[in-house]
């Protein structure tokens, strides 16, 4: 699944964007081309879990970030533009708030605005077409109210992610991969000197109206300090945070909560090979988890041998929790939880 970073011209997302994928990413030919890196999703339990195996390889998992050009009213006029933030699952809108002289909320109100504009230009032409040929109307009946529907919502200014939609709406209205109805994350790029507000940047800025809305987050950076992180040791960078009375990097907050904002979950494989991460989504079977392993494994699925990964580390090794009798043996429609430590069986 990919990100789309994006942002009002001056608002720090490319800078973040290198730091995100710690300059390893690939960077547009042109303005409006779009740059393409991962990021690895950091993750204490896996981290854990390595401790306790002294594995060969650790594989986090990571989280495809793509960085196109500053929004302005012509750049969503171009197609290839609007192309590459078509292909994202989700926004990440970063948000200049280093600079006093810019209200935060007059920023975020002016780019949604912007996506609101562009999707209703969208709904307009499909629902004209519809209504000048009856013919092509025959069998879309439910899709041409639900672009009217879309169309009173966008006119009242409120971006689509923010509909009440049952899943075939849903699925429907995702088909036309309009903009404002992607999942947001909204993440503040503070002033070095707010560092110390940054696990309450929220209230800090006096933000509380966005947050619990639908398919919608926000968190903060402080782009500044975080390219300075970036050069430091884990030990120098952990000093340094404690040294603000911060837990963590907004960097890591950022990343955990776009895995959040895409609805994905992690599971684990543990051995002394590798200890690896695996992306699923919310809501995966047993059978799901197989097969982001390799596609053998679903084919031929048996049985997941399934722990929580803290009673895995309580019991000390896989042996000992069988002795326990705290390691489950699970069948295909086992829904995964976020966090399960999984080895499975299968007849291939």
């Amino acid at each position: 699944m990919k990100s789309g970073i994006i942002g009002l011209p001056q608002s720090g997302k490319s800078s973040l964007f290198k730091i995100l994928t710690r300059g390893h990413g690939t960077v547009g030919k042109s303005p409006r081309e779009a740059g393409i890196g991962t990021a690895a999703v950091p993750d204490e339990r896996l981290d854990k879990l390595a401790a306790l195996y002294n594995p060969k390889k650790l594989t986090h998992a990571v989280i495809e970030y793509v960085d196109s050009g500053p929004i302005t009213p012509d750049s969503l006029k171009d197609p290839t533009f609007i192309a590459a933030l078509r292909n994202v699952d989700c926004l990440i809108h970063v948000v200049k708030v280093f600079d006093e002289t810019v209200q935060p909320l007059e920023q975020i109100k002016h780019l949604e605005f912007e996506l609101i504009f562009s999707d209703l230009g969208q709904i307009e032409k499909r629902v004209g077409k519809l209504e000048k040929d009856a013919k092509k109307m025959k069998g879309l009946e439910k899709e041409f109210e639900l672009l009217k529907k879309s169309k009173i919502h966008l006119e009242q200014e409120k971006p689509l992610r923010s509909m009440e939609l049952n899943p075939e709406e849903k699925k429907t209205l995702r088909g036309f991969t309009f903009l404002s109805e992607k999942p947001v994350l909204i993440v503040l790029n503070i002033a070095e000197n707010d560092l110390s507000q940054l696990e309450h940047a929220v209230q800090y800025y006096h933000l509380e109206k966005l947050e619990g809305l639908l398919n919608q987050g926000i968190t903060a950076v402080c782009g500044k300090i975080e390219a300075e992180l970036a050069e430091m040791t884990e030990q120098e960078a952990s000093e340094f945070l404690t040294g603000f009375g911060l837990k963590e990097s907004g960097l890591n907050r950022l990343i955990r909560k776009t895995y959040e904002l895409l609805g994905l979950i992690s599971f684990f494989t543990a051995g002394e090979d590798e200890c690896k991460a695996w992306t699923i989504s919310q809501g995966s079977k047993a059978v799901d988890a197989a097969r982001a392993i390799h596609s053998d494994l679903a084919d031929h699925f048996i049985r997941a041998e399934t722990i929580r990964w803290n009673e895995l580390l309580e019991a000390g090794s896989e042996s000992a929790a069988k002795t326990k009798g705290i390691l489950r043996l699970e069948g295909k429609d086992y829904i995964v939880q976020d966090g399960d430590v999984l080895h499975i069986r299968h007849s291939g």
